[in-house]
């Protein structure tokens, strides 16, 4: 407790030298009952007890990092345990010096470069922070962080209160009636982590729009059993087998016709030629279906056998976030 008042910059520091455990406690609002029977409130346990899982199972956050996507075998997995504040500020910034990174584009055009994330900082924070302020702790599941080259996706349980709607919610209109955890956002709110008046949100999309990213989504069910809140990834990166790889090459004019014209449906090499007017079936590889392919703006529909001759080609998750991006 009182290494929290200190970092919090609290008046009450100087007077918490002399108070015992309790007293403290008293003062802080995370003890309560008669002085012959104590006892710690549940924010006390969350906050100020080394081990709150053994009251409040699964009070945790996992990590979980996919090097070779979702459907691989290999996987990176950390998981944080303690008092809420301290997992909070670790998890983050175990995420943020290991998973997040900044790409900067040199453009022949004008001066300046641009700077991007493949997630920023500040929506990853707020998606987090949401998660520990929101979810139950009676639910004996643990917040979880999942990193892949398509997406950071945060899962929490149970869901928004009902009296939110989902549409509401992906417009960034959304505002709670009920808070399920206020004590938790009021210390939350003391280390700088929430604003606590349902601007998280809102400020998700800010910071992804401004990052250039496309839009965040949110997922629960009708019963709202749980929340998904889901960041894409910047589509100016890219991940390979081992680590993710700035992707800093312009699409040329030449992949983005190869890529409208495949924007309705599969199409094979030979209906590609003749739909982009090539006839020289080289130039055509060269300049549009091999750089298309390497920066995975397209896929095969057949990748276990390309030489196939039913094989075709179609827009990859990446070319069309980058489409609809540049709508």
């Amino acid at each position: 407790m009182r290494e929290f008042l200190t970092d919090i910059q609290s008046e009450l520091v100087t007077e918490a030298r002399d108070l015992d455990t309790e007293a403290l406690g008293r003062r802080m609002n995370v003890v309560g009952g008669p002085t012959e029977m104590a006892f710690p409130k549940n924010v006390g346990l969350l906050f100020f007890n080394e081990q709150p899982e053994q009251f409040f199972p699964a009070t945790q956050i996992d990590v979980v990092y996919f090097p070779d996507g979702a459907g691989g075998d290999r996987f990176e997995e950390k998981i944080f345990k303690g008092p809420l504040g301290r997992i909070t500020r670790d998890a983050l910034d175990y995420i943020n010096r290991n998973y997040l990174k900044e790409a900067v584009v040199k453009h022949p055009t004008r001066p300046e470069a641009e700077r991007f994330w493949n997630f920023p900082l500040a929506a990853v924070e707020e998606a987090v922070v949401n998660a520990i302020y929101h979810r139950s702790y009676e639910i004996r599941e643990p917040i979880e962080i999942r990193i892949d080259g398509e997406y950071l996706m945060v899962l929490s349980f149970p869901g928004p209160d009902r009296s939110i709607r989902l549409t509401d919610l992906q417009a960034g209109k959304a505002v709670s009636r009920r808070y399920r955890n206020r004590r938790i956002g009021e210390f939350l709110k003391e280390l700088d982590l929430t604003e606590g008046r349902s601007t998280g949100v809102p400020k998700i999309l800010r910071v992804m729009k401004t990052n250039g990213s496309p839009k965040p989504e949110f997922e629960t069910d009708d019963e709202r059993s749980y929340f998904l809140i889901k960041l894409p990834i910047q589509v100016g990166f890219a991940f390979n087998n081992k680590a993710e790889e700035q992707v800093t090459e312009q699409v040329t004019e030449q992949v983005k016709r190869l890529m409208l014209a495949l924007v309705e449906q599969p199409l094979s090499t030979k209906a590609l030629l003749s739909e982009l007017n090539i006839k020289h079936r080289p130039t055509f590889l060269q300049n549009y279906l091999q750089p298309a392919l390497q920066q995975n703006l397209i896929e095969m529909t057949e990748p276990d056998s390309p030489r196939s001759p039913t094989q075709k080609y179609q827009l990859s998750i990446k070319g069309k976030r980058l489409l609809d991006r540049k709508s």
